[in-house]
C-alpha cells in the first residue's frame, strides 16, 4: 500500500511564486499539488497553516570528513545536521583521507553514504596532476562533478602542474568545480606576517594573507583557461567583490558556461567579526571587507552568482583553538544555514523567492539533478516546512555537529525548520529523526 503525506495550507514557495496550497506526497514523489487536496484515506495529515513550505537545499560543497578524519565529523553525524537544517541533498567534496582519487576510492564513499545518509547524496571526483585517466573514467550520470584545488588544498590535491591543468579542461565535459587562491601569493604573504609575529599571527591579517590579489589571480586565471578549452567551469566560494566582475548576468544560468558560488559565511561574516569570532570564523578563502560582503550580495542579487552553498568544513574545537598558524581553516554549517538565510529574507535583504532559487533550483539546473529542486508534481519530495514565528538560539545544547560548535553560537534566528521530507520519507520532525531509512544517490540528466 502506497504511503501517503498530505501537507495542508502551507505558503509554498517554488519557482519565483509564492502561494498557499496543499500537497500530497505517495510514496518517494510528488503526486499532487493545489489549493484544496482532499485527504485521501489513509493518508497522515500535517497541518502547515502559517509555515513556509519550500524544496529542500541542495548544497552543492561540505566536507564530512570520511573517510579518515572521522575524529572532526562523519557522513552520518553531519548529514543528520544537515536534514534538521533544511538541507536534503549533498554533494561533498574529494579530500578525505584516502582522497577520492580513483573510481574505486570514489566508490567507496558512496557506499558509506548509502549506509549511513540521513541526506540525499553525491560526491566529487578529485583531480590532480597524475590522475587524468581515472579521472576520465567518472560517469557524469552517477558523480556530481570533478573538483580541482588551484591554490591551497587539504593534502596533497594542488593541482598545479600548468599543462596537466589545460588538459583536464580540454579533456572533460563534467562541471569542473574549483577552489581559486594563488598559493604563491598566500604563501609570500604568510612570510611576511610570520617573520613579523611568529607563529601567534593577529586574526585580522588573516584576509589580508590570503588576499583579494590571491583570489583574483586564481580564479580570472581558471576563467581564461575555460574560455580558451570550453570547459564548464564552476568558482566555488567567492569571497571578494573583486572576483564577481568576472561573471555574467545576461544568459540564463543553463547556458552559462562559466558560474558561481557564494557560501553564507561570506554572506553574513566581514573582517570586523574576527575581533570576537577568532579562528571560529578562519576560512579559505577567508571572510573579507565589509565592502567584499556587500559586493557578493550584490552579485547574489543580480544573477552574477548562480547557487548559496555552505563549504561545511568541521575542525573540533581543540584543533580551532590554537595559534594562527597551527588552527586549521574551516567551520559547520549545515544546520543553520537555511535560518541564517531566512534571517536575511527577514532583513529584506533578499526575497525568500530568490533565496529559494537559490539554494535550491539553481544548485539542480547546473549540476542537471533529475528531479530534484523544485515542489513540482512527479519530483521526489524533498520538502522543508519552517516556521518563520519560531525564534531558536544556538547553543552548545542544540547543536547537532559532531564537532559541538558553530560560529553562530548566541546567534538567535526568527525562524525555526519543523519538518524535513527526504525522498518523501519525514526524516526531521520537530526535533525526532528518523533513523531507519537512508537517502538516495542523486542521478544527473547529463
Amino acid at each position: 500500500m502506497a504511503k501517503s503525506t498530505l501537507i495542508k495550507n502551507a505558503t509554498i514557495v517554488n519557482e519565483n511564486k509564492t502561494f498557499k496550497g496543499d500537497v500530497l506526497i505517495e510514496n518517494e514523489i510528488i503526486k499532487e499539488i493545489s489549493t484544496e487536496i482532499k485527504a485521501p484515506e489513509n493518508v497522515t495529515v500535517i497541518n502547515a497553516d502559517g509555515k513556509y513550505l519550500i524544496p529542500g537545499f541542495i548544497d552543492d560543497q561540505v566536507h564530512f570528513r570520511e573517510p579518515g578524519l572521522t575524529h572532526k565529523a562523519n557522513i552520518a553525524t553531519e548529514s543528520r545536521a544537515a536534514v534538521a537544517g533544511g538541507i536534503t541533498t549533498f554533494i561533498e567534496m574529494p579530500n578525505t583521507i584516502p582522497q577520492a582519487t580513483t573510481q574505486e576510492l570514489l566508490e567507496d564513499k558512496f557506499k558509506i553514504a548509502a549506509n549511513d545518509s540521513y541526506a540525499n547524496y553525491s560526491f566529487m571526483f578529485g583531480g590532480t596532476n597524475d590522475n587524468l585517466d581515472e579521472l576520465l573514467k567518472t560517469d557524469p550520470k552517477q558523480v556530481a562533478g570533478i573538483k580541482l584545488f588551484l591554490g591551497s588544498s587539504t593534502g596533497n590535491m594542488l593541482v598545479d602542474n600548468e599543462a596537466v591543468l589545460e588538459k583536464i579542461f580540454s579533456s572533460t565535459k563534467m562541471i569542473i568545480s574549483v577552489h581559486c587562491e594563488d598559493e604563491a601569493t598566500i604563501r609570500k604573504n604568510t612570510q611576511e606576517y610570520k617573520d613579523k609575529y611568529g607563529d601567534d599571527i593577529p586574526l585580522k591579517y588573516h584576509p589580508i594573507i590570503r588576499s583579494e590579489e590571491a583570489c583574483y589571480l586564481s580564479s580570472s586565471k581558471a576563467i581564461e583557461l575555460a574560455k580558451k578549452t570550453g570547459a564548464r567551469l564552476h568558482i566555488f566560494h567567492l569571497s571578494t567583490a573583486k572576483e564577481t566582475e568576472l561573471f555574467r548576468n545576461d544568459i540564463p544560468l543553463e547556458e552559462k558556461q562559466i558560474t558561481a558560488e557564494v557560501c553564507i559565511h561570506h554572506l553574513w561574516f566581514s573582517d570586523k567579526d574576527y575581533e570576537e569570532k577568532g579562528t571560529h570564523i578562519k576560512w579559505n578563502p577567508a571572510v573579507k571587507t565589509e565592502n567584499d560582503r556587500q559586493g557578493l550580495w550584490k552579485a547574489l542579487l543580480d544573477d552574477r552568482i548562480d547557487v548559496l552553498a555552505t563549504d561545511h568544513a568541521p575542525h573540533t574545537l581543540e584543533e580551532k583553538d590554537n595559534v594562527y598558524t597551527k588552527a586549521p581553516s574551516g567551520g559547520p554549517l549545515v544546520q543553520h544555514a537555511v535560518t541564517a538565510i531566512l534571517e536575511k529574507v527577514k532583513e529584506g535583504v533578499i526575497s525568500i523567492e530568490k533565496a529559494v532559487e537559490k539554494m535550491s533550483h539553481n544548485p539542480a539546473k547546473l549540476f542537471q539533478i533529475e528531479k530534484r529542486g523544485f515542489i513540482k508534481e512527479g519530483f521526489y519530495a524533498d520538502l522543508v516546512l519552517i516556521d518563520a514565528n519560531k525564534p531558536q538560539t544556538v547553543s552548545k545544547e542544540n547543536i547537532l555537529y559532531k564537532c559541538g560548535w558553530s560560529p553562530f553560537e548566541g546567534t538567535t534566528f526568527s525562524s525555526t525548520i519543523t519538518h524535513t521530507f527526504v525522498n518523501g520519507n519525514l526524516m526531521y520532525n520537530e526535533g525526532a529523526f528518523n533513523d531507519t531509512i537512508k537517502g538516495k544517490r542523486i542521478t544527473f540528466n547529463r
